[in-house]
């Protein structure tokens, strides 16, 4: 077709992913140069500085990223849809000094939490949204409100390009915890373990600990997996194929522990020892995208929430949002092999 990619874009977010770990081990790239398609990945931010035709990148990019951006894209009416949901548990704490006393969600209560100031736009304001929907959750845990804490507005760092000391800067609210001018921090992931510990901070309530995946879900959880719909209309080959990959990563991240480690801590900017710290309990196991009722209805809430606490321009119907058939095809297609050889 005219209209056919010579690339295709992949979106690189500071998380551990299965898109990820496919291109890292060669995946994407093999079978996409079978089909005379190079794969190239750009950083979150990044999208229109890097290519002479932006709108054309934007019509073969594969994004698997925050929720916040995703959603509040959708609601300013980008073609866009979702075609796969992962979920991985990424150590969502509140982060005290050790001296504080909190040991439980019940001790949160009139404690005064850093919350990053807005963005350019609502839609943008990804630190603000993850911190005000973590503590929310953390709050909830012990029978609270936000209206039981204090919220104290703090300065947005200026946007950067991530690096592994830029990524660790992001919770710049925990050098104001370290001086005493607040009382607890939200964070995620691991460099904000690495960050964290190298400020002498401790967990005060680790979410990851609770039962209930509801007191979880945030901004990375669920995270989707989002493509043009030019490219479903034009090239769902080329979506199956992606979503294939994908699921490739993740059948042997499944079985690698040790040697998903290093891919980790190069995708999310940080250390192996702050991949260790923020990704347990089996997480290498569960990277698989799907589209579960589950999934999609954690992400129906996250919509929810982020509308009612004005981050949407406008609601977003998430099931009417979500195509299943390429993920559906992709998975038969990685099946057929393994049925016809066994």
């Amino acid at each position: 077709m005219p209209d056919g990619p010579d690339t295709i874009w992949m979106m690189r977010c500071p998380v551990p992913a299965a898109t990820g770990v496919a291109f890292a081990r060669g995946y994407m790239t093999e079978v996409f140069a079978a089909c005379g398609i190079a794969v190239r990945r750009i950083v979150e931010g990044g999208l229109n500085l890097v290519a002479a035709d932006p709108a054309r990148q934007q019509r073969h990019l594969f994004r698997e990223g925050s929720n916040i951006r995703t959603l509040a894209a959708r609601a300013r009416g980008a073609p866009t849809r979702g075609i796969g949901l992962t979920w991985i548990d990424e150590r969502q704490a509140i982060i005290v000094r050790p001296d504080s006393g909190v040991m439980q969600p019940g001790d949160l209560k009139g404690l005064r939490f850093a919350l990053p100031a807005f963005a350019e736009s609502r839609g943008e304001s990804i630190a603000r949204g993850m911190a005000l929907r973590g503590i929310g959750n953390a709050l909830s845990l012990g029978g609270l409100t936000v209206a039981d804490a204090r919220l104290v507005d703090i300065p947005l760092i200026p946007r950067q390009r991530p690096t592994r000391e830029t990524m660790r800067r992001f919770w710049h609210g925990l050098d104001r915890l370290a001086a005493g001018e607040v009382d607890a921090v939200y964070v995620k992931g691991a460099a904000a373990a690495d960050a964290a510990e190298a400020l002498g901070l401790v967990v005060g309530v680790d979410l990851d600990a609770y039962p209930s995946r509801l007191a979880r879900i945030n901004n990375g959880t669920p995270r989707p997996i989002v493509v043009h719909q030019h490219m479903l209309d034009r090239h769902p080959d080329l979506v199956e194929l992606f979503l294939e990959q994908t699921l490739r990563g993740a059948d042997w991240a499944a079985t690698h522990l040790d040697e998903l480690k290093p891919i980790l801590a190069e995708e999310t900017w940080s250390s192996i020892a702050g991949v260790e710290t923020a990704y347990r309990g089996g997480f290498h196991r569960a990277l698989h995208p799907d589209l579960s009722p589950a999934r999609v209805a954690m992400l129906a809430a996250q919509a929810a929430f982020l509308e009612q606490a004005g981050f949407l321009d406008a609601p977003v119907d998430v099931a009417a949002w979500i195509d299943p058939r390429p993920l559906a095809a992709a998975a038969e297609r990685l099946a057929r092999p393994r049925r016809e050889s066994a």
